[in-house]
């Protein structure tokens, strides 16, 4: 990298120049919110000996505010990494990023707001993007190119032209990013339906589309846009996305724009995992969640490994390399460890009184507007809503359940109807997304007369939570009857170092899995992802740090789950491959 810098990225040719020489940029994306802190620089490595020079990044506003006012940072050491590295970064702040990921990154406490428009001037959003943004830019300024570090653009928003219709406010958010210190090149990101809407006159535009697509199409397009400009496109993609009951996508390596001498960047290069509950979703016609695993057919597997797509476009852009191509690192070692033993149990019911007193009210709430996590609501997982009722009869959902619902009756001395609702991830793309509020919308009708008067436990599993749950003494051992939905603990033992590993959950039907407090992601037998991937640095060597109910002897994980649905109970294997 260039001691003495004058000029940053520059698209005012047919070429892009950087400090006043050419540079082709052969970029690649990964998520540091997707991926194992551990393993950050491995994949950079492996990206670099690719024959790659730049990396990109979407950085999630839910996973940086998850409560309003209350800021979580740690995306600057991914970029520093980089640098050291020698890779140059791409980055995409939103504040809406798609990236399949719940809201498009937006944060579900937004939806507090009855009147809330997102991704327009609507006050209320722009207030809190004004917050959001006084605390990420400072942080990323210092990074920028011109001033030593390795961020040599900025995409503003992210394909804007696929969603809105607000002319003021692409301009808001360039404003927002320039007014803070950003001076490095700002460029929109758009599909071909998307160009004209999304491009902004004072933005560098640069294009989405897929491999296997017509490229000429969207060229000539770009070019009537920003004639005598470098093309660029910011989404090649080198795979897709799957959601939950659908099939696993997979796509032919390909990179024919090279050819035409333009810069790309390849979406996804290593995708990773959408851990926890992160995971996004499609829109109503039909609505259709993310699965966990974001592999993406993606040249680096989820579990960071070679595939044929690797080494196929590495011989490819060996050919535009002045230099040879670093060495390829090692991948990391996987284990197959011995089946994870299930031996205690403890139904939803009896773990209640773990969590917070329910809220009362006379309609139900839903999730984001319950007077939780600090007058922030709920944002993901479980919420259970009780009320009595004095007969049997006919259950209407009236369309007001998000986004599934266990219904149970229970007898308690009185007759309780009991819906566990579960959020299975927000849409993150299209029009839809101002109507994401999850648990119970609206009225839930018994017999042609809606139910009235509600308990309502929120259940979005935060650590607090689960670490009250291992520490309880009830446990029970797994009776012959079991009861649903319920919680259930096993043990992981790990001899030597921890490797990566895949849990496979044969015979179980819906649920989550953790493991030394990690929430691994949802699980679901429809598939088509059959495992959950277990990043070794997420296990333990010796005594695990558990609370005292798990102090037990050599190494092992805790596993602990929620299964909302009725399986075989089998034990859990260990294997080393996802599908």
């Amino acid at each position: 990298m260039p001691a003495v810098r004058v000029e940053g990225l520059n698209a005012n040719s047919s070429r892009f120049t950087l400090n006043g020489e050419p540079i082709r940029i052969l970029g690649g994306s990964m998520h540091y919110f997707r991926v194992p802190r551990a393993y950050w620089s491995d994949r950079m490595v492996k990206m670099k000996a690719c024959g790659l020079n730049t990396v990109t990044t979407y950085v999630p506003w839910n996973l940086h505010e998850p409560e309003r006012g209350a800021f979580k940072f740690h995306g600057q050491a991914f970029i520093n990494e980089a640098a050291r590295v020698g890779l140059w970064v791409i980055l995409r702040p939103g504040p809406y990023i798609c990236a399949e990921w719940d809201l498009g990154g937006l944060p579900s406490w937004l939806l507090r707001d009855k009147n809330m428009k997102l991704r327009t001037t609507y006050p209320g959003f722009t207030a809190a993007v004004n917050s959001y943004l006084d605390k990420l830019i400072p942080r990323v300024v210092p990074l920028q190119y011109m001033k030593g570090g390795p961020i040599i653009a900025f995409q503003v928003e992210n394909e804007y032209g696929s969603y809105g219709n607000d002319s003021q406010y692409m301009s808001f958010i360039k404003e927002a990013l320039v007014s803070r210190g950003i001076e490095e090149l700002l460029v929109t990101s758009d599909n071909r339906q998307g160009l004209h809407r999304g491009a902004h006159r004072a933005l560098q535009v640069w294009l989405c589309f897929p491999e296997h697509t017509h490229t000429h199409i969207y060229t000539r397009r770009c070019l009537v846009l920003q004639p005598d400009r470098p093309m660029m496109v910011m989404e090649y993609w080198s795979g897709w996305f799957d959601v939950w009951g659908g099939l696993h996508h997979v796509f032919e390596a390909d990179a024919e724009l090279l050819s035409q001498g333009m810069s790309i960047n390849l979406y996804m290069f290593h995708g990773g995992t959408n851990f926890g509950f992160m995971g996004g979703a499609l829109g109503n016609q039909p609505y259709r969640p993310m699965i966990t695993s974001y592999d993406y057919d993606a040249p680096l597997s989820e579990a960071g490994d070679y595939t044929p797509k690797y080494h196929r476009l590495r011989t490819l852009f060996r050919g535009y390399q002045s230099d040879n191509l670093p060495m390829m690192p090692k991948s990391q070692q996987k284990k197959p460890y011995k089946a994870v033993t299930v031996f205690q149990h403890l139904s939803l019911w009896e773990a209640l009184v773990y969590l917070e007193k329910p809220h009362h009210s006379l309609r139900p709430v839903n999730m984001e507007n319950l007077p939780v996590n600090n007058g922030n609501g709920q944002a993901y997982g479980y919420t259970l809503y009780e009320t009595a009722i004095t007969s049997g009869g006919t259950l209407n959902s009236k369309n007001n359940v998000r986004d599934k619902a266990l219904v149970s009756p229970i007898n308690l001395g009185e007759r309780i109807l009991s819906l566990l609702v579960e959020n299975c991830g927000r849409v993150n793309f299209g029009k839809d997304l101002n109507n994401q509020r999850k648990g119970l919308v609206g009225d839930i009708v018994l017999n042609n007369t809606p139910l009235r008067n509600f308990n309502i436990f929120s259940l979005d599993m935060k650590p607090d939570f689960i670490e009250r749950l291992q520490s309880t003494k009830q446990w029970k051992s797994v009776p012959k009857m079991l009861t649903y939905p319920a919680f259930f603990q096993g043990k992981l033992w790990v001899s030597g170092y921890p490797a990566d590993t895949f849990i496979r959950l044969s015979g179980w039907s819906k649920g989550v899995v953790f493991i030394n407090g990690q929430n691994l992601g949802r699980y679901w037998s429809i598939g088509p992802q059959q495992t959950l991937y277990l990043p070794g640095p997420w296990l333990k060597r010796g005594v695990n740090q558990v609370p005292p109910t798990y102090l037990f002897v050599r190494s092992q994980a805790c596993v602990c789950g929620i299964y909302t649905q009725i399986g075989t109970l089998n034990s859990i294997s260990c294997v080393s491959k996802l599908y």
